[in-house]
């Protein structure tokens, strides 16, 4: 399994950083339905057998049930986890930071959360949440920190701050490339991973001719071609969402896709890099 490395404070050119799979698994829109649970903790379970040791949540999703499922399917397993979860931008600050920070250890089960990510800019002042995340940090209840759905000028923006935020998680697929003109080199000049959400385009992805020619080249899907081409370049996590056991097998074979300079001109010929600053896309 590909892996990246995480900043961890430990100045730059000295050993350090916490290394995670670049593979991972992503639980939008899990836990919404009780019935489904069991099936969707069972997926998380095998992703953890195949390598994808990264699991990404949130408080959002479906209103703190994904964690109650990611809890499910980590039990027992804690030390094969990196574990990341988000926090909505109105409980970012203050007593209202830690106190849903409680709220997600509680619904994982968990003492700490490795990664703990700002979902997107709200109203409460950067250096409020950054302030947080740090007593957070003394307190053992969160390993590192990061943000998720912030632009250069927001980054820019943590001062000091920034070699210390470990992680942006950003939208990132073959259709939503505008990141590549500034933001992803910003975040690679800085050490800082990013992470790429919905990596298959909610599956729109799988329909379009090009990434299909790419995968029947290869003898793979489309979905493993989507994902492997987040993975290309280095420094980013993928974090796919699967909720069965035959699509956590057909994301977890992309780790391994080695796609080639015609199949990368291929793809920026169906969809071309930025040429200029767009608006950060987000979901």
């Amino acid at each position: 399994m590909k892996t990246v490395r995480l900043p961890d404070g430990t100045p730059r050119g000295e050993p350090g950083g916490v290394e995670v799979p670049a593979l991972g698994q992503g639980t939008w829109h899990m836990g919404e339905r009780n019935s489904d649970r069991r099936a969707e903790a069972a997926a998380l379970r095998l992703g953890l057998d195949l390598g994808m040791g990264l699991i990404d949540t949130a408080e959002m999703y479906a209103d703190g049930g994904a964690e109650e499922v990611v809890a499910e399917a980590i039990a027992g397993r804690r030390d094969e986890v990196f574990l990341v979860s988000k926090v909505y931008p109105h409980n970012a600050g203050g007593r209202k930071l830690e106190a849903a920070c409680e709220r997600s250890l509680g619904r994982l089960k968990v003492d700490c959360i490795d990664l703990y990510l700002l979902h997107w800019r709200g109203s409460v002042p950067l250096s409020d949440t950054v302030q947080g995340m740090r007593r957070m940090q003394q307190a053992g209840k969160i390993r590192l920190w990061g943000v998720s759905n912030l632009d250069v000028d927001d980054l820019e923006e943590l001062g000091a701050d920034l070699p210390d935020c470990a992680a942006n998680q950003v939208l990132y697929n073959l259709s939503a490339r505008g990141t590549e003109y500034d933001l992803l080199p910003f975040c690679r000049r800085q050490g800082m991973a990013v992470m790429a959400y919905t990596p298959v385009g909610q599956g729109s992805l799988l329909r379009q001719r090009a990434v299909q020619a790419v995968a029947a080249r290869h003898g793979a899907s489309p979905a493993q071609v989507a994902i492997a081409w987040t993975l290309r370049g280095g420094g980013v996590i993928s974090i796919p969402k699967a909720a069965t056991a035959e699509h956590v097998r057909d994301n977890a074979k992309a780790a391994t896709l080695a796609l080639t300079p015609q199949d990368l001109a291929a793809l920026d010929a169906a969809f071309p890099p930025p040429k200029r600053k767009r608006p950060l896309e987000m979901l």
